[in-house]
């Protein structure tokens, strides 16, 4: 196990290239299921959770081969339908796609339930509704969801939260169903449009991604096809943040400005300049940081993924923000290892109340999740002395080479293996 340690105080400066985007890359790699022949997909992040799909993908069958760590080759050919009840599963919350793709080609799945960061309730009562509406039986079994359809035929499904993982895994699910599907209140975000284009490159019919109705006729088959991915509009939005926290001169590389227009206007309202170019960004922070309020919304609104990064950087501000996560209402636990910094946090109910500016100072502290492992790393670079910071697991899980990109903006910050006591002392923690 490791850690990464933080030296606070060093200037960002210089150019970050933006990855692919893990929101996209999780649902893209459980798709390539449904074609008849080879799918290749460009762009990938270099990210934990990406190599375990792939090797679920090899579980049942398939053979992935890797070019430069970035472009991944499926042959799906000789998947079948197997089991998928336990093991890498638990790894991440994205391996329920699997339930959708599996169910669209076999006409059935068993899926262990998926794991992930620990954000609190995030049901797939929504994921089912749909399914049993294309005609398929739903059942809890042993700690497995067992999917089964004699055959899928297309429905109108109304989803009752706007959910980027049920608007998925449904069109994965209808893209092979008899007839058309229509979902109504689905999920509008870029990854959805991204998995959209794969799937209409493969031969699907799908109209209206990226708006709150989705209509899909069904095909027989679907055939391989080369896709390249979106860039990482969060991982996008964490850098864009750390430069507003510690940089001078940043230039956000690869990157799609519309994605990010929420947490952009939020930023020049703080007094931070940024200019746009087709695929890039300039960053530069302002001499006097105001405090903004924030409240999580589905897209197009604020990102809940940026809401733990943000908080930090008001830290930074003068006067008091308020911070409040309506997607998903767990998402503080960074706040306690904040205060550890001396940050001046309080919770009331779903909000943060965060009042600035303070300065922080080095700790040792822990990721409770990815975007807290985020949110700790900009904290470390503006504190005084050294921060340390464990639950490495969480951060590879969505951020590749972290470490490496923060180094060539001027950051001192590296990896050092643990201790077999502050193992110890982690997993007790």
């Amino acid at each position: 196990m490791q850690k990464i340690l933080v030296e606070g105080g060093h200037v960002l400066n210089g150019k970050v290239r933006i990855s692919g985007a893990k929101n996209s890359a999780v649902a893209l790699v459980p798709a390539a299921i449904l074609a008849d022949s080879r799918v290749t997909l460009e762009g990938l992040p270099n990210i934990s959770d990406v190599y375990t799909l792939a090797q679920l993908l090899e579980e049942i069958g398939g053979s992935v081969s890797w070019d430069a760590g970035q472009t991944l080759h499926i042959n799906p050919e000789n998947m079948i339908s197997m089991p998928l009840p336990n093991g890498k599963v638990k790894k991440l919350r994205a391996s329920y796609y699997f339930m959708g793709a599996m169910l669209g080609k076999f006409k059935e799945a068993v899926i262990g339930l998926p794991g992930g960061c620990h954000l609190g309730p995030r049901p797939i009562d929504q994921h089912i509704k749909g399914f049993e509406a294309l005609g398929a039986e739903v059942t809890n079994e042993q700690g497995a969801i067992y999917i089964r359809a004699k055959e899928l035929i297309g429905a109108r499904i109304y989803l009752d939260v706007v959910s980027v993982g049920a608007t998925i895994n449904i069109m994965l699910a209808a893209v092979k169903a008899k007839g058309r599907t229509v979902i109504e209140n689905a999920a509008k975000e870029p990854e959805i449009i991204d998995v959209a284009t794969l799937l209409t490159n493969m031969g699907a019919k799908i109209k209206g991604a990226g708006t709150d109705v989705i209509r899909i006729d069904g095909v027989p088959t679907l055939h391989g096809c080369r896709h390249t991915i979106i860039p990482n509009r969060i991982e996008a939005g964490t850098y864009i943040i750390a430069a507003a926290a510690a940089g001078k001169e940043v230039v956000i590389d690869n990157v799609i400005p519309q994605h990010l227009e929420s947490l952009l206007a939020k930023l020049r309202e703080m007094g931070v300049t940024i200019k746009e170019s087709d695929d890039q960004l300039y960053v530069s922070p302002g001499k006097k940081l105001k405090s903004v309020d924030i409240k999580t919304l589905v897209y197009p609104g604020f990102p809940t993924d940026l809401q733990q990064p943000f908080t930090t950087l008001l830290t930074r501000a003068y006067d008091t923000g308020v911070v409040t996560d309506t997607i998903y209402s767990a998402r503080l636990k960074h706040i306690d290892e904040l205060r550890r910094m001396n940050a001046t946090i309080k919770v009331e109910g779903g909000s943060a109340i965060v009042t600035g500016p303070v300065e922080l100072e080095g700790a040792k502290v822990k990721a409770s999740d990815l975007r807290a492992g985020a949110a700790l790393v900009i904290a470390g670079l503006i504190a005084n002395g050294i921060t340390e910071i464990t639950g490495l697991e969480h951060i590879d899980r969505g951020y590749e080479n972290m470490t490496k990109k923060l180094t060539n903006l001027g950051a001192k910050i590296w990896r050092e293996n643990m201790t077999e006591e502050e193992i110890r002392q982690f997993q007790n923690s």
